[in-house]
């Protein structure tokens, strides 16, 4: 028996990277895990790695209202409620302030904040009580990356999101909080960082300034916020929890 057996779970950005690895591990736990996700054709592998009895594929843009409404739906017609809410679906590219146009504030913010909000907003009525709600944040909300600024904005959104929400939601027992990750090794890093050769310059880097002198992997991701999705975590509410290898705390 898994520590989320029987629950239902939905995961955002869930095809690649830390979202698959999230999802991964919530169905390992027992859960059946609803994933979301642009590209269909990488959602479909996702199933099929996870395990076609244990997820659900939806393709959908969450800064999208009819396609949020469309994955709820499907989470509804299960008729099990929702009882892992996990919002992973993000967006980001160096640019730096003489460099932004509306159109990469309105894309970075339109799915990181708005994509965010409305993700949790229209999952309230399908809400169990007691249930949790991760949102996932960076240790670059906390960093003055150069270039990074509109990226690390819209996570400290993220973050006080879920100050916030886990305030308004405690009367249905509803537990919100934040996973930061720091450097995750994953297909995402690579576009961001514009390929594998420049990827190896920050890997050098991190070598030499995180504590465990390496990027991290999604499944370290996922187990955080497995923890956090599970009755384990029960009295943590608002938190922040960071999987960075020591980069924000020594």
């Amino acid at each position: 028996m898994g520590q989320l057996e029987n629950r239902t779970a939905v995961v955002t950005g869930g095809s690649t990277g830390i979202g698959l690895a999230v999802a991964a591990r919530l169905a390992d736990e027992g859960a059946h895990v609803f994933i979301t996700g642009r590209r269909k054709t990488e959602l479909d592998a996702a199933v099929e790695t996870i395990g076609t009895s244990r997820a659900t594929a939806v393709p959908g843009d969450i800064s999208e209202a009819a396609d949020l409404d469309r994955i709820y739906d499907a989470v509804r017609a299960r008729g099990q409620g929702l009882d892992v809410l996990v919002a992973n679906a993000a967006t980001g590219a160096f640019v730096t302030l003489e460099q932004t146009t509306e159109d990469h504030f309105d894309q970075t913010f339109g799915v990181n904040v708005r994509g965010t909000l409305f993700t949790v907003q229209k999952a309230l009525p399908l809400l169990n009580d007691d249930a949790s709600v991760v949102l996932i944040s960076s240790t670059a909300a906390d960093h003055g990356i150069e270039a990074f600024g509109a990226y690390a904005a819209s996570k400290a959104a993220v973050r006080s999101f879920a100050r916030t929400w886990a305030n308004e939601l405690k009367g249905r027992g509803i537990r919100v909080n934040a996973v930061s990750p720091g450097g995750v090794e994953t297909p995402g890093l690579v576009d961001v960082y514009g390929g594998e050769e420049a990827l190896s310059g920050v890997k050098e880097m991190v070598a030499a300034t995180v504590v465990k002198g390496r990027l991290g992997r999604p499944e370290e991701v996922a187990a955080a916020v497995s923890f956090l999705a599970s009755e384990q975590s029960g009295y943590i509410v608002g938190a922040n929890i960071y999987v960075d290898g020591g980069l924000n705390q020594i």
